[in-house]
């Protein structure tokens, strides 16, 4: 029996329209606002698609929901993982982190829970189209997409393996902070982690730095968002990403950032990935977390 609103297209035009794909923002368990705004675009799930750049959980009031709805569409959603999401796959194996795991006790209590947390383990870090990519925060600037798509499948099949649990305890750590193809094991495997799941800013030769957050102009002045890195390898694919929330809409560099913050007040972005590329935003005020 499903247990979500129906999203099947309930008017003919809309069945038979061209199929759209559309990135969306950071969730963060904000489930409500994701089925607003799916409203908003006229989502048809067995027409479209839906791309999910990652913290689908965490935070908001409704995790488990938001993750069994994704879960529910099947091919019709893809999702990357981010930081968040990979917290959630540590607390459920018991690993310690800084994470406070009571906003996500409510998958972790939950009769499916195991289900749940297998089909989030399987979830890529990098996802691409003819002209489109996406990962939940960054891409290093020493790296084309060939190799993005070689590290992130690096470790989708560690995370994908029996030893996963291995890679959950070992992934905490902001060393090391700069790409060496001599890079191996462990060190290797969280350096590309940090890489699309944590990082923003960056130096000139693209070592990374997680000590500074907040806005692009805000920051030292050896630093710079990785996408503005000189030097970048540009991939003929525009970039999607999330995770940075103080960054807010972004569109430049061959990037569009779409994390607008739905859980700080802010808004819940929906992106139409064609040759036009088509904002969708709706306003998220009732969340005013401190």
């Amino acid at each position: 029996m499903r247990l979500f609103p129906s999203l099947r297209c309930l008017f003919p035009e809309r069945c038979t329209r061209k199929m759209a794909i559309y990135a969306i923002g950071d969730l963060q368990g904000c489930y409500d606002e994701l089925i607003r705004l799916l409203d908003t675009i006229a989502f048809n799930e067995h027409n479209d698609q839906l791309w999910f750049v990652g913290d689908l959980v965490n935070r908001g009031p409704k995790s488990l929901e938001t993750l069994r709805f994704i879960k529910s569409l099947g091919d019709s959603a893809v999702a990357v993982l981010g930081n968040h999401d990979l917290h959630l796959l540590a607390a459920a194996c018991s690993v310690p982190s800084n994470n406070k795991k009571e906003a996500l006790k409510q998958v972790l209590i939950a009769p499916d829970r195991d289900e749940l947390i297998d089909w989030l383990r399987h979830r890529p870090l990098f996802h691409y189209n003819e002209h489109f990519c996406m990962v939940h925060a960054g891409i290093p600037p020493q790296w084309d997409f060939d190799q993005t798509q070689k590290m992130a499948q690096v470790v989708a099949t560690a995370l994908q393996g029996k030893d996963y649990k291995s890679l959950l305890k070992t992934m905490y750590g902001d060393k090391p902070d700069i790409w060496s193809p001599l890079l191996r094991g462990t060190s290797r495997l969280r350096f590309i982690i940090n890489c699309f799941t944590r990082m923003r800013y960056c130096n000139k030769e693209g070592r990374l730095d997680f000590n500074f957050n907040g806005a692009p102009g805000s920051q030292p002045d050896n630093l710079m968002p990785w996408f503005t890195v000189p030097g970048r390898k540009i991939f003929d694919r525009k970039v999607v990403f999330g995770h940075w929330s103080s960054l807010g809409f972004y569109e430049g560099n061959n990037c569009y950032a779409i994390d607008t913050g739905c859980l700080w007040g802010g808004q819940l972005t929906a992106l139409r990935l064609s040759e036009q590329v088509e904002r969708f935003s709706l306003d998220c005020s009732r969340f005013k977390m401190g």
